[in-house]
């Protein structure tokens, strides 16, 4: 339903009937919104529900614009700026089509707490409820997958609508907050006396502090442990808290692990890191999940993907301590013993300072017993593969090259999901904090080359790749449009086996080689593809040219280059626990099968 020349008419009207602040359309308000909040980027695409927003935009040159070729990648290039930067994101879509296609982009971000504020238009609220064209209902699309959303009908409340939206985003466990602003909410004029400078919401107040008893009596418990572990997820990451992690870590002598959405939050290169535990994880780091006996978790959740199944888990006593910003993760899986709430950082400082105060020191004796055991466990040498192969390109290779080569740089990864996200994991040994770019919780295909660009704006002087697969980088590959347009030179290595890898693995494992729809049958020339999109293509189909082509694409700093490195299409990911087992019921290779 299109806005009437008398509406417009009745609204500048009633505009110059108020006196005293300054009248600005909706969409000059949200514009100086974004301005106050210090958006320096907004990836979107324009619609009719949105266009005087994108007016809005065309009259300052304080925030760039993104045209992605697709709203998806919009969502999915705020969130990779939001990781790599610890700010939030921010997108613009329009209404229907335009909010539904940013729906995977909002729920990966979602699962993964990453803080983003996604305005969408809508609808004239005049036409809200009538089927009008390009509506959807956005509240309700979104609902289950934001941390809040927002309706805004009356101009007047903009600028506080925005306040709270960047406020719930970036504080408490963090997460996407949709803000949907119909189209003559856009256009109407209010009153406008500045941007709040703070915001008190009654509802919510999340506990930053956590409770100085607790951690007293954590500090005991981890101190009387004679197989203690530390275990770190995302939260470390999203907490900024990786220098308290590392201080705490040398203090103690504890081994440590993260888990895939919290590599770099302790360097790889230590030896007290015992790698990625779960279900691609190390024997290391599994064997010790299960058999320490006091185990101090720090934003992580306990998820399927980390401990396999509960019951297994459970059948080994230990004493768990939690701590988490978010109340509602802690004893949602596994009961602990001694939970925090709390943020993190000012957590881990006060187990520092408490520490630091404290006479007591671990057990050295019991603590060198459990060093012995978890390095007999590292010996099995579990990521083993055949570095020798002079025939085929094994993926783990190509990774392990790519970090050999990079390890001293300013270097960012991000990937897509499937085998290529586990071998970079695997093989890529993260000593830095949000270098590590994936979709963790939602598993989305697609967000390795947006998540790259997003990087990219943020760390123009950083070196950006993207290791991805055949099949994911397929979804958003319209992208490298983008990536040409806003000159974001970023190096994409496809480890193409010509198959969905993951599915045919878990097609060979678990449905007796039936490969069922899992071979790609028509792939196209991506060396071809990337020319016909302004950029440089690369075919590598030799182990001894890997090392060669990776050199040459980080000679072209001012180029894109799409890497086609042609792997074995039989490499499994090892090791590798089934669906329903325990976590120290491992497949280490193909021997296992």
């Amino acid at each position: 339903m299109e806005i009437s020349k008398a509406e417009l008419a009745s609204a500048a009207a009633a505009s110059a009937a108020q006196g005293g602040s300054q009248d600005l359309m909706g969409a000059e308000i949200l514009i100086k919104a974004l301005q106050a909040e210090g958006v320096r980027y907004l990836w979107g695409y324009p619609g009719g529900a949105v266009l005087y927003i994108y007016d809005a935009l065309y009259k300052q040159d304080s925030i760039e614009h993104v045209l992605v070729r697709h709203e998806q990648a919009a969502v999915h290039a705020a969130d990779g700026y939001a990781r790599a930067t610890g700010d939030v994101g921010v997108a613009l879509v329009t209404s229907g089509p335009g909010l539904t296609n940013a729906v995977t982009g909002i729920a990966t971000a979602y699962m993964d707490s990453i803080p983003m504020v996604i305005i969408s238009g809508q609808v004239p609220t005049a036409a809200i409820g009538l089927d009008a064209f390009q509506e959807c209902d956005t509240v309700g699309i979104t609902r289950p997958i934001v941390k809040h959303n927002f309706l805004v009908k009356d101009p007047r409340d903009l600028a506080l609508t925005m306040k709270k939206a960047f406020h719930v985003a970036r504080s408490g466990r963090p997460g996407p907050v949709v803000v949907d602003i119909p189209k003559d909410v856009s256009f109407k004029k209010a009153a406008y006396a500045g941007y709040p400078d703070k915001v008190e919401m009654r509802s919510y107040n999340p506990v930053k502090k956590g409770h100085g008893g607790q951690i007293r009596k954590a500090l005991q418990l981890l101190l009387s442990a004679k197989r203690p572990y530390i275990y770190t997820g995302g939260g470390v990451l999203l907490g900024n808290a990786s220098n308290e992690l590392r201080t705490l870590a040398d203090m103690l002598g504890y081994p440590v692990t993260n888990t895939l959405m919290g590599l770099g939050a302790y360097p790889a290169s230590d030896r007290k890191f015992l790698g990625m535990l779960g279900m691609h994880g190390t024997v290391e780091a599994n064997n010790a999940m299960q058999s320490c006996d006091v185990l101090l978790a720090v934003g992580a959740r306990f998820d399927d993907r980390v401990i396999g199944n509960v019951k297994h888990f459970a059948q080994n006593e230990r004493k768990i301590i939690h701590v988490d910003i978010d109340p509602s993760s802690i004893s949602k899986r596994v009961r602990v013993d001694i939970p925090i709430v709390g943020d993190v950082k000012d957590v881990l400082g006060e187990l520092i300072s408490m520490l630091r105060e404290s006479s007591t020191r671990p057990d050295a004796q019991a603590l060198a017993r459990w060093w012995d055991t978890i390095e007999g466990w590292r010996g099995t040498d579990c990521l083993r593969y055949d570095r020798g192969n002079k025939d085929v390109i094994k993926p783990q290779y190509v990774v392990e090259t790519l970090w050999n080569m990079t390890k001293d740089a300013d270097t960012y990864i991000t990937s897509d999901v499937g085998q290529h996200q586990m071998w970079a994991a695997q093989y890529y040994r993260f000593d830095e904090p949000r270098r590590w770019i994936n979709s963790g919780g939602l598993g989305t295909m697609g967000v390795g080359i947006p998540y790259a660009m997003g990087v990219k704006l943020a760390r123009p002087q950083s070196e950006v790749f993207c290791i991805t697969g055949e099949g994911s980088v397929q979804m958003c590959i319209q992208e490298l449009s983008t990536c040409l347009q806003y000159n974001t030179p970023i190096k994409i290595c496809a480890l193409n086996n010509r198959y969905l890898g993951m599915v045919r693995q878990w097609q060979e494992i678990e449905y007796s080689g039936r490969y069922s729809h899992s071979y790609m049958d028509a792939l196209p020339n991506f060396v071809k593809l990337a020319e016909a999109y302004g950029h440089v293509g690369m075919l590598i189909e030799r182990p001894q040219d890997v090392e060669p082509a990776l050199r040459e694409a980080r000679r072209l700093k001012d180029r894109t280059v799409f890497m086609d490195f042609r792997t074995d299409p039989t490499e499994n990911v090892f090791p590798m626990v089934q669906a329903g087992k325990g976590i120290t019921e491992m497949l280490l290779g193909a021997e296992d099968l």
